[in-house]
């Protein structure tokens, strides 16, 4: 990031009770990514032992327990102190985007009224997270995919877990994503710029991330379907951009 430009600031709300404490190495390092986090609040019953595992990283990373009792049973009090809490937030705190940590579709509804103000919201949550509150987010981030991103991750087991160029061209869903994204951001000659074609993407489909095919950027994704030209272009002020333009299909290669 250059140094010139200030960092965005977030709020991080994480939700004890629906996410794994195994998750925190590789999400305190992806917000990173993104910029700063003024505020680490955490949210739960911290009287009970199944927080424990959370209880041993609050320190380390110097995250603020907020201690919310369950009055009733059955009923959630966490969602409602880190609601409350976001949109105090909001309104008073200098922010430029929220981090809501859960994977209860409860925070819907606060994810869109967030973004209704102009701020960026993203969200991280496991696979189970109901689609309504991925879709509600601007980025959504899948936890399985962090627990190896923190310090000491094994690089050898998250290429054991990298897709072949015959499995991802066999995923219509992947592909079909691909070859749209680059058609809707295309230039007359047939070449589209590789941020473009992330930010449709990433407008389709929120929780889209080539590290869930087993590669660390979309570039390297994209070129191992063998669907694409790629051509890389350096600008005079030594900015390289990736353009991609589709492949016609093996018979047409054949004919010509």
């Amino acid at each position: 990031m250059d140094s010139a430009t200030p960092q965005k600031r977030f709020a991080v709300l994480i939700d004890a009770d629906n996410v794994s404490a195994k998750a925190i190495e590789g999400l305190i390092a992806e917000i990173a990514n993104y910029g700063v986090a003024i505020v680490k609040r955490i949210y739960g019953d911290w009287t009970l032992p199944s927080l424990k595992s959370w209880k041993d990283q609050l320190l380390e990373h110097a995250i603020q327990p907020i201690q919310q009792f369950r009055y009733t049973v059955g009923k959630n009090a966490t969602d409602s102190a880190l609601i409350i809490d976001a949109m105090d937030l909001l309104f008073r705190a200098k922010l430029d985007g929220f981090c809501l940590v859960s994977s209860d579709s409860d925070f819907t509804r606060l994810a869109s009224r967030i973004r209704e103000e102009g701020l960026m919201v993203i969200g991280f949550g496991e696979r189970k997270t109901p689609r309504a509150f991925v879709t509600a987010c601007d980025r959504f981030v899948h936890t399985d995919i962090l627990r190896g991103a923190g310090p000491g991750a094994d690089v050898e087991d998250e290429r054991a877990k990298r897709k072949s160029a015959s499995e991802l061209v066999h995923d219509r869903k992947l592909v079909d994503l691909l070859r749209w994204s680059v058609e809707a951001s295309e230039d007359d000659d047939g070449w589209a710029n590789l941020g473009a074609v992330g930010a449709k993407i990433m407008s389709q489909q929120p929780d889209f991330d080539a590290r869930s095919y087993g590669y660390g950027k979309l570039s390297s994704l994209v070129e191992a379907t063998e669907l694409f030209e790629i051509e890389r272009v350096t600008s005079q002020g030594g900015r390289v951009d990736i353009l991609l333009r589709e492949l016609p299909p093996p018979s047409a290669q054949r004919r010509r």
